[in-house]
């Protein structure tokens, strides 16, 4: 299997504080990979690191293989980000919207013709392509930037807290389209703080807590680790995370 992303030693400081401090994981192709922690925890400073948004002070970023600090436009182009907060011209049509993410990535106007509409139509936002952005809700506007990100079909596909705002209806479809992409082929990694969604979907997780990778690996993996043999994810990341570092490092050392 190859490997989608593989990030190994990234490290980010502010005003000499670390936010990331020399984390590593890798994202296989064909696979999701949630990356969870608490707030603060460093998990958008890491994935914006991975999109070429911030610059890395340390570390290496590999994307299929490219290596994306040496070679950062060739890595873009096989990146989607969907960050928290949906980002759209409020002021563009839905289907405008999409005509102007297709001109960027270069894709083909038949094609992308073809997608939008496929896309629009899976997310239930058909009926409303012609409807100025700002009239939309928080959900149909998480939406519409899932539509965005997943136009030129991307290889790596990184979201941050997807399911935000979203019914469960709306959950369900998104959902959907994800575990698609990764039966795809693609590399898929989330954050989220809605654990039962990383427990039902992800193959590997990880947990990270000031900046550090505490642990990795599916959730079998995670229990058997963490001593937690029969738990929840959720009971698992509590102990993991509720743990002081050095007490932590001093029961592994044992």
């Amino acid at each position: 299997m190859s490997t989608a992303l593989r990030v190994t030693d990234l490290a980010k400081s502010y005003g000499g504080k670390r936010a990331v401090d020399g984390i590593s994981f890798d994202v296989r192709a064909g696979e999701l990979y949630a990356l969870l922690g608490p707030n603060g925890a460093g998990k958008t400073t890491t994935l914006r690191m991975v999109a070429g948004l911030l610059a890395a002070d340390a570390g290496s970023i590999s994307v299929f293989d490219v290596d994306a600090r040496a070679d950062p436009l060739a890595a873009k182009q096989m990146i989607a980000w969907l960050p928290d907060e949906p980002l759209l011209y409020d002021k563009l049509t839905a289907w405008e919207y999409l005509e102007f993410v297709a001109g960027l990535w270069g894709v083909p106007p038949a094609r992308a013709r073809a997608e939008a509409e496929r896309l629009l139509k899976i997310l239930t936002l058909w009926d409303n392509r012609n409807d100025r952005c700002e009239t939309f809700s928080r959900g149909m506007k998480q939406k519409a930037v899932l539509a965005g990100a997943l136009l030129h079909q991307p290889k790596l596909l990184m979201l941050d807290e997807p399911l935000t705002g979203l019914d469960a209806a709306a959950s369900r479809l998104v959902k959907d389209m994800i575990r698609e992409r990764v039966d795809q082929g693609a590399g898929v990694i989330l954050t989220t703080h809605i654990l039962e969604v990383a427990e039902r979907m992800a193959d590997r997780i990880g947990i990270i807590k000031d900046g550090k990778l505490l642990i990795e690996g599916s959730l079998e993996e995670l229990r058997t680790q963490a001593g937690a043999q029969g738990q929840s994810l959720e009971d698992v990341f509590l102990s993991l995370t509720a743990q002081p570092a050095a007490t932590r490092e001093t029961a592994d050392a044992q």
